[in-house]
């Protein structure tokens, strides 16, 4: 089978397309037989051996993928041959730029049936990450407001749908020209963040989802109550501000699992959650969508997606 190979850490053109054995599935797994392989930064930062995780080489990238199980390891049991799934394929993120992959079976779930096998690729790490900051991690409920920063983005989009239905106040900063988007994904108000400084506007939040880090993060403390956290999906917050603003503040990695995706699915095929692919290329422009991440070639609004088609 075809696969995007990584063997030094480096820019995209480190990344090889070639041809390696395929993997029979082990305790657990299932092998895929991949439709179509999502793109996000983390599949960037490991090929840049920038991961939070560590990645031996070599290594072939990927984790958001959507597929047909062919193959069933020992102990698989919720999963049957035939069907229809999508989610990741491990904790380490790795193994789904390619023609089959092999995915933990407690890491994947059915597929959204609304959902073409490219949309349903463009989906499980952001939405599940939006899920975890709001639900798991800042622990809202209905009523509370956060502020919701890059809201815009691919995990703010899924967390704004997300706040709304939970009947959360949603307070979200975006860029100018996305502010009808955000407002219409339900945000009770959006922010310009380049023209305004969204810490004179809001106070005695309860929770800030931090999509943004840096100054953004720092400045996100003056915002909340005294108790109220900072959620971070992109660095670790500073302790010392935190304790000094008497609020919790943490980051987090997502942990993608077979109940969310489920979950996530159920809200989907319901209409109740929508998604955005940003871009679609074919499976051998890998590294052209990785130039798209580094913002060499236009970046997408969206996701983006490869699509695979078995030689």
């Amino acid at each position: 089978m075809m696969a995007w190979r990584v063997h030094e850490f480096g820019p995209p053109e480190v990344m090889k397309l070639e041809r390696v054995p395929r993997a029979e599935p082990g305790l657990g797994e299932v092998l895929v037989k991949v439709r179509a392989a999502g793109v996000g930064p983390w599949d960037g930062w490991i090929r840049a051996g920038k991961s939070a995780l560590p990645q031996p080489l070599p290594l072939t990238l990927g984790s958001d993928l959507s597929g047909e199980v062919v193959n069933l390891g020992p102990d698989v049991f919720e999963l049957r041959v035939g069907d229809q799934v999508y989610g990741v394929t491990n904790p380490r993120f790795i193994g789904a730029y390619a023609e089959y992959a092999l995915a933990f079976a407690g890491m994947v779930s059915n597929k959204p049936t609304s959902l073409t096998h490219v949309e349903a690729a463009s989906v499980p790490v952001i939405a599940v990450t939006a899920w975890q900051a709001l639900f798991d991690h800042a622990q809202l409920t209905q009523g509370q407001t956060v502020v919701i920063h890059g809201a815009a983005g691919n995990v703010g989009a899924y967390a704004v749908q997300l706040a709304r239905r939970a009947g959360l106040q949603t307070i979200a900063t975006a860029a100018a020209h996305d502010i009808p988007v955000v407002r219409d994904l339900g945000a009770d108000a959006v922010i310009d963040y380049r023209a305004e400084r969204f810490e004179e506007q809001v106070r005695e939040a309860d929770a800030v989802i931090d999509l943004v880090g840096g100054e953004t993060q720092k400045r996100s403390f003056q915002v909340l109550r005294r108790g109220g956290k900072l959620i971070s999906a992109v660095s670790h917050p500073d302790q010392d501000l935190a304790k000094r603003h008497g609020v919790k503040a943490s980051f987090f990695l997502v942990n993608v699992t077979s109940r969310y995706l489920m979950q996530i699915a159920r809200l989907v095929d319901d209409g109740k959650l929508r998604t955005k692919v940003g871009a679609v290329l074919p499976l051998n422009d890998a590294r052209e969508a990785h130039l798209m991440l580094e913002r060499v070639r236009p970046q997408p609004k969206g996701k983006i997606v490869l699509a695979v088609t078995s030689s």
